[in-house]
């Protein structure tokens, strides 16, 4: 009887978990001039199924160093959301993923610089190739890639 109860537990526990990173609160931190930030929120909102509060803050350096963001994979904002960092344009599903998973020995995910087609940077068909960093004090490891394309031709 008490596995029963435990093992329902587990299950409740496991469904809650999967609600928290279907439906998960961001803070973002963004430089008050930054309008592609904005957008960035807009594609973690999409659906519902996000919230991001979004501050602006007069010192980035400083949030991306007191959040242990490498200097290397920087972009323009830094988000928080449950204890991870995400750093810069990182896609919905990557940050969705992390939050089902929860690795051991990762602070967070990058995408270094503003890659023109990453989410937050769509202006036409044109993207970069871009890869989606998970770091921590283990080291780093590509989390996802996404290749370039250069929509169709007219």
């Amino acid at each position: 009887m008490a596995r029963r109860s435990l093992a329902g537990a587990l299950v409740i526990g496991t469904a809650l978990t999967a609600c928290a990173a279907q439906a998960a609160s961001f803070t973002m931190y963004r430089d008050p001039n930054c309008g592609c930030c904005l957008a960035w929120a807009d594609h973690m909102e999409q659906g519902d199924k996000h919230e991001v509060t979004s501050v602006d803050h007069p010192d980035m350096g400083a949030v991306k160093a007191e959040n242990g963001v490498p200097n290397d994979l920087r972009s323009c904002h830094t988000a928080i959301v449950e204890g991870y960092v995400i750093e810069g344009h990182v896609p919905a599903a990557d940050i969705e993923r992390l939050l089902a998973d929860r690795p051991a020995g990762v602070t967070g995910l990058a995408v270094a610089g503003m890659p023109m087609g990453s989410p937050g940077m769509e202006h036409g068909d044109h993207r970069q190739a871009y890869q989606v960093i998970a770091f921590g004090p283990e080291g780093r490891t590509v989390w996802a890639s996404y290749p370039a394309s250069h929509g169709s031709a007219s």
